[in-house]
């Protein structure tokens, strides 16, 4: 397809073709640069980082040179999953795996926790079990930087452009990825897609029909009705359940600040911050339960959402925290100590939020 017919180029992730351009444009982007030694050298100055700067971009032409193709990215970027699971997690495991056709492309509809992680542990167990990774649906909110629209299009992410302004552009915008999210799947690409906008931040992982809707712009185009065209989409609920989670305490003092000040302002590079800490935070144990394909059909997006929530619900796999959490006093020592520990990092009106996040997948399954 040439740049000027097709009709995704603005959001869809990279071509094979379109790789060494995109890499070439990100070693040029000189804020992309600045973040790379400010990171491995915060501890030198200035004048030093400027004169590693043309030699971080050398280093990087050299390194690069070789990914010409998004399976050969997506390689390198396992690589580094691979050590940062080994060094964050007390380990990863599977559900419903096994249930999956290795030649159908699904629609992964998961709870969200974490805005890398999340995709990248559904990636991982799907690239362990041989089947093929997904495209990632990230918001325009996340990419305010060039260099970061870059690093996401490279890794099979497609932008949902949540800062569309006026009706006529929403809904071309929302006309745009519903139709993309179907011809991807037309095309045998699976599609991962958070339930929510935004993390759940109260643990409490409710489907916004909002979504679902925006699946069936598509479909009422062509004038299918929704019960139908959702049965095509071979939607599967994902539940990720993190033993602990990194954010914990920054996403109760957001909740807690919304409620005593009715906002909360976010910091011009809170978002990056999210990101980085949830990566490299100790994340203990962490399970990614695949549900069953929804192959019914739900005449409304809130019928829908039900049956989605009912299975995220159900397969979440609840870990010791989350049980102190909803009042079980039987847990370990340990475990009492490290959810003291956490509240204590908060102002007292803080606290029930920190523990309700725990504590509602396990209000959620009775």
């Amino acid at each position: 397809m040439t740049e000027n017919t097709d009709p995704y180029i603005e959001i869809r992730p990279y071509n094979n073709d379109e790789i060494p351009a995109a890499i070439d444009r990100l070693i040029q982007d000189e804020e992309f640069i600045s973040a790379i030694l400010q990171h491995r050298f915060s501890n030198h100055a200035a004048w030093f980082k400027t004169l590693m700067a043309p030699m971080v971009k050398v280093y990087l032409k050299f390194k690069w040179a070789k990914l010409n193709s998004i399976e050969a990215i997506q390689l390198e970027v396992k690589k580094y999953l691979q050590q940062t699971l080994n060094s964050t997690t007390q380990g990863v495991t599977y559900s419903g795996l096994e249930k999956l056709d290795h030649n159908t492309a699904y629609l992964f509809v998961s709870n969200h926790r974490d805005i890398a992680m999340d995709p990248a542990l559904v990636n991982f167990g799907l690239y362990q079990s041989n089947h093929k990774t997904v495209r990632i649906a990230i918001g325009d909110n996340l990419l305010k930087k060039p260099c970061a629209t870059e690093l996401m299009r490279l890794n099979k992410s497609f932008i949902v452009k949540r800062s569309a302004k006026g009706p006529r552009e929403m809904m071309k915008a929302l006309g745009t990825l519903s139709s993309y999210i179907k011809h991807s799947l037309d095309t045998g690409n699976s599609i991962w897609i958070a339930q929510r906008e935004g993390r759940a931040k109260d643990g409490n992982d409710v489907t916004e029909p909002a979504i679902l809707k925006m699946f069936h712009v598509a479909g009422r185009k062509d004038k299918i009705e929704f019960g139908p065209y959702i049965q095509s989409l071979n939607i599967v609920p994902v539940s990720i359940a993190y033993e602990n989670d990194p954010c914990d305490v920054a996403k109760a003092r957001e909740l807690y600040e919304k409620l005593v000040n009715g906002r909360y302002e976010k910091g011009e590079f809170e978002d990056i911050e999210s990101i980085i800490q949830g990566i490299v935070g100790n994340k203990g144990r962490v399970h990614v339960a695949f549900g069953d394909v929804i192959d019914r059909e739900y005449a409304t997006p809130d019928a829908l959402a039900s049956e989605i929530d009912r299975q995220i619900h159900a397969n979440y796999k609840l870990f010791p925290m989350n049980k102190l959490a909803a009042g079980d006093e039987t847990v370990d020592e340990a475990v009492k100590a490290q959810l003291a520990e956490k509240l204590n990092q908060l102002p007292e009106g803080a606290h029930s939020f920190l523990v309700d996040s725990y504590a509602n997948p396990v209000r959620n399954q009775a």
